[in-house]
C-alpha cells in the first residue's frame, strides 16, 4: 500500500520504530532523552507514552554505557535500538562497538547473534556547534563485523530502520540530520521494499555515474537536474558495508565515468574505497579516473563556514565537467 500523505524523514523513522516495537516485544529503544523528550530531533516522540519506560529508556549521558548495556540486552534475547544524540558523541562508545559488538558473532563461530542497531544522526548543514556535524562512517565501514547503512529519504527511512532491527548482525544506522525535515510519500508495503544491503539507481543516466549516500543523494539529484549537456545517473548506495558492488560496477561500466560524493573529508574517506574498487574492476572500461568530491581535510569548521566546507551543487558539477576533460 502506498500512502498519499507526504511525511518527513524524522516522522518516517518514528513510524518505522513504532511498527517494529508493535510487531516484536523484544525491541527496546534506549538513549539520552529518547523517552519523555522524544529525542533531540523528535525521532522517538511519543514512543515512551505508547510502550512505557521499560521499552523506551532514558539513559545517563554515557555512550559507552548505552552500547555496553545494549550488548548485554542482546545477549539476553532483546533487540536494542540505541540512539547516539549526535555523530561526534559516538566516540566514547567506539571501544564497545569495535572491540566487542563487532566481534562477538565471529568470536563464538556464529553461535551468538547481536541484533543491536545504533542510530547516529550524522553530517552537517544545520548550523550546529563543534562535534555536531561529523561524518564518521569510514571508521565503521573499516570495522569487519558491522553492517553500516544510511537512508536518504523518508521512504527508505521507514523501511530500512525496520530491516535493520530484524537483522541478526549489529547495524550502524546513519541518519542524515539535515534531511530530517525533507518530506515525501512513503512506501509502507514491506514486500516492495528494497533489500537493506542493496543500492538503488534513483535516477537513470548514460553519460556519467554519481555515487552518493545519505545527505548527498539529494545534492546529486539536483546536479543531474541542473546539468543541461550530460545525462547523469545517480546511485544511492544505501548500504556502505556490505557494498552492493554489482549495482555500482554495472552502472560505471555502462557510463564509463564516475564521481563519488560524500560529506566526510576526502582523505581516507569512504570514497577512496569506492574509487579503488572501481579502478581495480573497471580500469579498461573507464575513459576518465573516478573523481571524489567531499569535505576538506580539516576539522569540521564553525557553523558560519560550513557552507564553504560541505560539497554543494557547483562542486559536484565541476567534478562532472572534469571527467569529460579526456577523450569522449
Amino acid at each position: 500500500m502506498v500512502t498519499t500523505e507526504a511525511v518527513s524523514l524524522s516522522r518516517a523513522l518514528n513510524e518505522g520504530l513504532r511498527r517494529a516495537m508493535t510487531d516484536d516485544p523484544s525491541v527496546v529503544v534506549m538513549g539520552e532523552d529518547v523517552g519523555m523528550l522524544g529525542g533531540v530531533f523528535r525521532v522517538t516522540d511519543g514512543l515512551q507514552k505508547t510502550f512505557g519506560a521499560t521499552r523506551v529508556i532514558d539513559t545517563p549521558l554515557a555512550e559507552s554505557g548505552i552500547v555496553g548495556t545494549a550488548i548485554g540486552l542482546a545477549l539476553r534475547g532483546y533487540r536494542p535500538v540505541c540512539e547516539i544524540q549526535f555523530d561526534g558523541f559516538v566516540f566514547p562508545a567506539f571501544n564497545q562497538i569495535t572491540t566487542q559488538l563487532s566481534r562477538m558473532r565471529t568470536r563464538t563461530r556464529g553461535a551468538v547473534e547481536l541484533p543491536v542497531v545504533i542510530r547516529i544522526p550524522f553530517g552537517g548543514g544545520i548550523g550546529a556547534a563543534e562535534h555536531h556535524g561529523e561524518s564518521p562512517e569510514a571508521y565503521f565501514t573499516h570495522t569487519a563485523g558491522l553492517r553500516v547503512v544510511t537512508c536518504a529519504d523518508p521512504s527508505d527511512a521507514y523501511t530500512m530502520i525496520q530491516q535493520a532491527i530484524t537483522c541478526p548482525d549489529p547495524v550502524i544506522f546513519f541518519e542524515p540530520k539535515r534531511r530530517y525535515w525533507d518530506t515525501s510519500v512513503i512506501q509502507r508495503d514491506p514486500v516492495a521494499a528494497v533489500p537493506l544491503e542493496q543500492a538503488e539507481i534513483v535516477r537513470p543516466g548514460t553519460d556519467a555515474t554519481l555515487l552518493a549516500y545519505g545527505p548527498m543523494v539529494r545534492v546529486c539529484l539536483e546536479a543531474a537536474d541542473a546539468h543541461e549537456d550530460r545525462s547523469l545517473e545517480v546511485v544511492d548506495l544505501r548500504s556502505l558495508n556490505p557494498l552492493d558492488e554489482a549495482t555500482v560496477l554495472e552502472s560505471v561500466r555502462r557510463t564509463r565515468r564516475c564521481v563519488i560524493v560524500h560529506e566526510a573529508s576526502v582523505t581516507g574517506g569512504y570514497g577512496a574505497e569506492l574509487a579503488a574498487r572501481i579502478t581495480e574492476t573497471c580500469f579498461r572500461t573507464l575513459v576518465a579516473p573516478p573523481l571524489r568530491v567531499g569535505g576538506f581535510s580539516t576539522p569540521y569548521p564553525p557553523s558560519r563556514l560550513e557552507d564553504h566546507y560541505l560539497p554543494d551543487l557547483d562542486r559536484v558539477l565541476d567534478a562532472v565537467d572534469r571527467t569529460f576533460g579526456g577523450r569522449p
